[in-house]
């Protein structure tokens, strides 16, 4: 998974990651977005944007929000899979 989002993101869903993703792969996991981790191209534009600097590389998220690594995967399978809107 080439970049994931974290704890800042939670209740905010500001989108701006999404208006600037070029493969469109973050969409809206209920109380956060979440970067599905198959079609992430590891380009970074959704970095900069993200006004809770929420989004991280895999390799550089704080160890407090490891646990984010699981859950942006478990967001992007299974029946509660939620698209991007509109």
């Amino acid at each position: 998974m080439p970049h994931v989002i974290a704890e800042p993101c939670i209740g905010v869903k500001d989108r701006s990651c999404q208006e600037v993703c070029p493969v469109e792969c973050i969409y809206d996991g209920g109380e956060q977005l979440y970067i599905h981790p198959d079609e992430c191209i590891d380009c970074g534009a959704c970095v900069p944007v993200c006004p809770v600097s929420a989004i991280y590389p895999e390799e550089d998220l704080p160890g407090q929000w490891e646990s984010y690594i699981g859950k942006n995967r478990s967001l992007s399978s299974g029946p509660n899979v939620h698209r991007r809107e509109g």
